[in-house]
């Protein structure tokens, strides 16, 4: 039963619903956040974040139970590749010598010729199956032939990527890596080794983001520069969907941010100050809260969602004051003068180290092969001669398209009616 098909079935149906939740519910998060988004207001309104936790369901690939099923799959497979896949393809790969006419009357696919010389169209046909791409073992009045044995290696090849997949996939889970990291131009980020050494350095030259006439981002554009040990290696430049890889990292551009706000107040010296996100204002909403008095009261909150601006200053009470441009005119705010020197943004960038990539891309080679090798045909052919009834019993088997090879056959056997 552990190779049966409906199983095996029933397991990928449990991972692809499985692999749907794990999309649905954020993964990898911190404990809290559970706790807080599904406490109040459960998933699908069944699992609060107690349970969801206790599931595992906030790490499903890492879990033991998803893992397990990718183990059982994996049995299935073999025990079906063993049971089932490998003797096809054995018996496909030996001769099976037919002796008796009456075997060849029970295939799928038979025919009697009759011909006055049984021996010489018999060597005729093998000659002219040769000719056409056959295999053929001769023997005393008889003769069997195959093509197309290839196909019988599609299906084991196909089991055994899957296999290659699944031991990738859950190496690169358990013992895989990742790092988020927000950067400004100018500012590096240090990868330590096991040993404390500092092996590889990342730093930021230069960001920019590509909009479109009303100011949408299209694209985000970093450019990197890579050193090991102290010493420059290489320029990259990444953006979303091109990524870097070096030495088994991958460095994505996953997203950005805007970092600071340079701005003066009065005649005072310019002052640069950190933003932070306010998803309560909207998403993607950046702003700093700044007092306008000296005692620290009448706070202003001046918000943003881009680089170039604008710039909107709210009150106290949520009161829309004035819009300001960076590197625009100042503007009087209660009896003060406020101007925006400038805003810098921040690079999102995404480091992966999976060590079962290499497994993975191995595994869709082995399945992309097997998969044109399953499309081949392995057809098989007999042919006995009866020199008492002056007759040639002709036959055939096909794994799949066996009205291809029944069409096929008139065509092989008319050599022998115009002898």
């Amino acid at each position: 039963w552990i190779s049966s098909l409906k199983v095996a079935i029933s397991l990928l149906l449990l991972i692809a619903v499985a692999s749907a939740i794990g999309t649905a519910i954020p993964q990898g998060e911190p404990r809290n956040k559970y706790l807080d988004l599904y406490q109040s207001n459960p998933w699908l309104g069944i699992l609060n974040g107690e349970n969801l936790l206790r599931l595992e369901l906030d790490h499903i690939y890492t879990s033991f139970w998803f893992i397990a099923l990718l183990l059982w799959l994996g049995i299935a497979l073999l025990a079906c590749t063993w049971r089932r896949q490998w003797p096809t393809l054995k018996a496909a790969i030996r001769w099976v010598d037919y002796k008796e006419t009456n075997q060849i009357s029970k295939l799928c696919i038979s025919k009697i010729i009759q011909t006055n010389d049984t021996s010489k169209s018999l060597n005729k046909l093998a000659d002219h199956l040769e000719r056409r791409g056959w295999k053929i073992n001769h023997r005393e009045n008889r003769f069997a032939g195959r093509k197309g044995v290839a196909g019988r290696f599609g299906p084991p090849l196909i089991h055994f990527g899957m296999i290659f997949l699944m031991i990738g996939s859950v190496w690169g889970s358990l013992k895989g890596e990742k790092i988020e990291q927000f950067l400004t131009p100018g500012t590096s980020l240090n990868l330590i080794n096991n040993d404390g050494v500092n092996s590889l350095s990342i730093t930021l030259q230069s960001f920019s983001i590509d909009r479109d006439p009303l100011g949408r981002a299209e694209q985000f554009r970093s450019k990197l520069l890579i050193k090991e040990e102290g010493k420059d290696i290489k320029e990259n430049p990444i953006s979303v969907n091109h990524p870097m890889r070096h030495k088994g990292i991958t460095v994505y551009q996953a997203d950005w941010a805007l970092d600071t706000m340079r701005i003066k107040i009065g005649e005072s010296p310019q002052i640069q100050l950190p933003l932070s996100l306010f998803p309560e204002l909207g998403e993607q909403i950046w702003g700093v809260v700044i007092p306008t008095q000296k005692d620290g009261s009448q706070p202003v909150l001046l918000a943003l969602s881009s680089e170039e601006g604008p710039v909107s200053v709210f009150d106290d009470n949520g009161k829309l004051l004035t819009t300001l441009r960076p590197g625009g005119k100042e503007s009087e705010l209660k009896s003060i003068k406020l101007k925006v020197i400038s805003v810098s943004t921040a690079s999102g960038l995404l480091l992966k180290h999976d060590p079962g990539v290499p497994l993975v891309y191995l595994s869709f080679g082995i399945i992309l092969i097997g998969g044109l090798f399953s499309v081949i045909a392995t057809k098989q052919i007999w042919a006995i001669a009866d020199s008492d009834t002056s007759s040639i019993y002709f036959g055939g088997l096909s794994n799949r398209d066996l009205n291809g090879l029944a069409e096929e056959i008139p065509s092989i056997t008319s050599i022998i009616k115009t002898n």
